[in-house]
């Protein structure tokens, strides 16, 4: 996150020989647009003048008027590394705006920066850090992607075993050039399967993160005639990907999760955001995994969630509070995956948290064994409810909680209901390859 004027940014485009900047934000499904301009344009863009026609975005349709206005954040403004050297492409992230200058209280941004302010009237600020997996694979003759790849290589494996070895260097190096710090990268446990973790950092920056980690991604992919896809369970027969969630609430500088006396490391505090998160989770889970394709990664024994449940001593919950306590205390949300709209999956999930602790809200007993293990009766002596198995139900658990549908606004959050409607509706009306396999010739 930089620190940029105006006229830092005016600078930077004429010394660095910059052409074109992307004006880009997300529409309410994640998905990342933007509107080009040129330098001839920069400094109407930088004064919130370039209005847009939003009619055809996703989430929009309907409204009455819909030109709208990009505000650039000035502190997102990078030059992309994998542009030529001469006529440079930056890009600044923006805010969606009305006419009159208020902001579209249907841009995802906007919901999360509405959730900071909240958390900041109490006092916290959210430090976020996400686990992002995905796989690559080859793309056919025509350049369109497959699910085919040839490599065999498993957890933690080099080269030769792990082809997109060279791929992903050049990811975490393009991701330094524009200001991502590091911390791993490695090959995943299936096939063709990768994780690059970056450092956390406060929610808006994070949200902003993933989305330019994501774009980085695929087209450095793309450069090595491979496809990345953040897809949560592309093949059947393996592990899916997902975007584990790492948070913490910031107090007055100090971790406000820590408490080195008690047996999970955990201040009241903590204990209340967990309460929080597994109060509103069945609502939650229709932001954090809101495609069809997301409950195909919840299945028992595939390390992906299936219960909701809590600890600090095995890897495999709903929720799991890592064993580096102290200034470092921290709890790591394991259902999300990378197809959740970044801004609105950060918003439920501080907002929930918050929920806990305005409330007091005391999360169920901490489970330290495999509750994947456990018998149905041994789950239900111990009252383990179950994540939403498909996206129907979670849109339907979204429609009961009164409080998460606040936190994305009542039009944002019909909009989302419906769309996820409709998308559950195509997709149970197909007949698959299954279906033909196992039903053409029996009956």
């Amino acid at each position: 996150m930089h620190n940029y004027t105006k006229e830092d940014i005016l600078r930077i485009v004429e010394e660095e020989d910059v052409a074109f900047i992307r004006l880009q934000f997300t529409d309410i499904f994640g998905t990342m647009k933007n509107m080009a301009v040129t330098v001839s344009q920069l400094e109407k863009a930088l004064d919130n003048r370039c209005m847009f026609d939003a009619s055809s975005l996703e989430g929009v349709t309907g409204e009455e008027d819909p030109d709208m206005y990009l505000y650039p954040d000035l502190s997102t403004f990078e030059i992309f590394p994998w542009r030529p050297q001469q006529g440079k492409v930056a890009r600044l992230i923006c805010d969606v705006h009305r006419q009159d200058g208020t902001p579209y209280e249907g841009d995802p941004r906007y919901v999360l920066k509405r959730a900071v302010d909240r958390a900041k009237e109490m006092g916290y600020i959210l430090n976020a850090g996400p686990e992002c997996e995905f796989f690559l694979f080859h793309t056919d003759e025509d350049g369109l992607p497959t699910t085919l790849t040839h490599e065999k290589g498993g957890y933690f494996d080099v080269g030769p075993l792990d082809l997109g070895e060279n791929a992903r260097r050049d990811m975490v190096l393009t991701l330094e050039d524009m200001g991502f710090e590091i911390l791993s990268s490695h090959h995943e446990i299936a096939p063709a399967q990768h994780e690059i973790d970056f450092r956390y950092d406060e929610a808006l920056v994070t949200a902003d993160n993933i989305m330019t980690f994501k774009l980085v991604v695929k087209t450095i992919a793309k450069r090595h005639g491979l496809h990345a896809t953040f897809m949560p369970k592309p093949r059947i027969e393996t592990y899916g990907s997902g975007m584990h969630v790492n948070l913490s609430l910031n107090r007055d500088g100090v971790n406000a999760f820590q408490n080195v006396e008690d047996e999970n490391g955990l201040s009241k505090e903590g204990y209340y955001f967990i309460g929080g998160l597994m109060k509103h989770m069945k609502a939650i889970t229709c932001i954090t995994n809101p495609t069809v394709n997301s409950y195909k990664r919840f299945m028992p024994g595939y390390d992906a969630p299936v219960y909701m449940g809590w600890s600090s001593k095995t890897r495999g919950p709903l929720i799991r509070v890592p064993s580096n306590k102290g200034e470092n205390t921290r709890i790591e949300l394991r259902s999300p995956d990378a197809t959740a709209n970044p801004y609105l999956a950060l918003a439920v999930l501080l907002m929930a948290g918050l929920d806990g602790i305005e409330n007091k809200i005391m999360p169920p007993a901490c489970i330290d064994e495999n509750i994947q293990k456990m018998t149905k009766e041994q789950r239900d002596a111990l009252g383990v409810k179950e994540l939403p198995r498909s996206l129907k139900e979670a849109v339907g658990e979204l429609e009961k909680d009164a409080f998460i549908r606040s936190v994305l606004g009542k039009d944002l959050s019909d909009k989302i209901i419906k769309a996820h409607r409709k998308e559950y509706h195509d997709y149970y009306m197909q007949v698959t390859d299954w279906e033909i396999s196992n039903y053409l010739y029996k009956v």
